[in-house]
């Protein structure tokens, strides 16, 4: 099985998507800071990161909603906020596309790549947590025409095919190591299984497919040494880092009520510098 995107991205070499495929090198991953707005997207830039995503959780948290709230157009707009207000690639969480239709997420590929996303993911997550995973068949034809979208614009589009199993209670490696064998035959460019962390898990699944493999670090995963020396090729913290944020203002505004100190200002000392450095009048 092959590496495919070679073949498929033949434009400039400044291109974003290029450059972001570029960027998955197993044993080196890309570390992909999830940003929420526009603030946290040129912040991470500023700290050299070289690509962003975005959270669908932390950008519904912006909004007083919860992960899963946000409307297609609503997400694709924001998504292109935060792709125009820095100049690396940013690659959206598109949830299942808005979509149960392979065409409805060809739609959705489309319009993210219009909006000068260098890519975007699709989910096999039903949307109904009593029912959560597409059937496998219907859910490979959904990521063979985002895959087809992806490679039809004027300009290349990165597309992540998420199996969401493990999100969803149905930790069962071999059904998620066959689906994403499904999808990278299916035109897929990189692949990732949220909550897939354990090492001997991981090296089963890296050493059965081809294409870069994306995790997730959560609180039980290796550190970003071990991941790397297992061969992934990028590295996310989805809503984490969104999420930390508000738990800082939390006990910021517990302690100011509770003990009436303000300890917070040490965190507002490290973040002054680096957002005066990051932000524009």
């Amino acid at each position: 099985m092959g590496h495919r995107y070679a073949a498929t991205v033949t434009t400039t070499p400044h291109s974003l998507a290029a450059r972001f495929l570029e960027l998955h090198r197993p044993g080196q991953p890309l570390l992909m800071p999830n940003a929420w707005d526009i603030g946290s997207a040129k912040l991470f830039e500023s700290l050299g990161f070289e690509a962003l995503a975005t959270t669908s959780g932390g950008f519904a948290a912006t909004r007083g909603k919860l992960d899963g709230a946000m409307t297609k157009d609503e997400v694709l707009a924001h998504s292109g906020e935060l792709a125009g207000a820095v100049a690396v690639p940013v690659s959206a969480d598109l949830e299942n596309c808005f979509a149960h239709d392979p065409a409805g997420v060809a739609a959705t590929i489309a319009a993210a790549a219009a909006v000068g996303l260098a890519g975007g993911s699709v989910e096999d997550f039903t949307g109904d947590r009593d029912d959560p995973m597409y059937e496998t068949a219907h859910a490979v034809d959904r990521v063979r025409a985002a895959a087809e979208a992806a490679q039809s614009g004027p300009e290349p589009f990165v597309l992540t095919a998420r199996c969401e199993n493990y999100l969803h209670g149905r930790t069962d490696l071999g059904d998620t190591i066959a689906r994403l064998q499904a999808y990278q035959e299916a035109g897929a460019d990189v692949l990732f299984a949220p909550r897939v962390v354990d090492p001997a898990e991981l090296k089963q699944l890296l050493a059965a497919v081809d294409l870069p493999v994306s995790v997730l670090v959560t609180a039980d995963a290796p550190p970003v040494g071990e991941l790397a020396a297992l061969g992934v090729s990028r590295i996310s913290v989805g809503g984490a880092i969104a999420v930390a944020a508000y738990g800082a203002a939390v006990n910021a505004v517990t302690e100011l009520r509770e003990q009436g100190t303000t300890s917070y200002w040490e965190l507002a000392a490290v973040a002054g510098p680096a957002i005066r450095a990051a932000f524009t009048r």
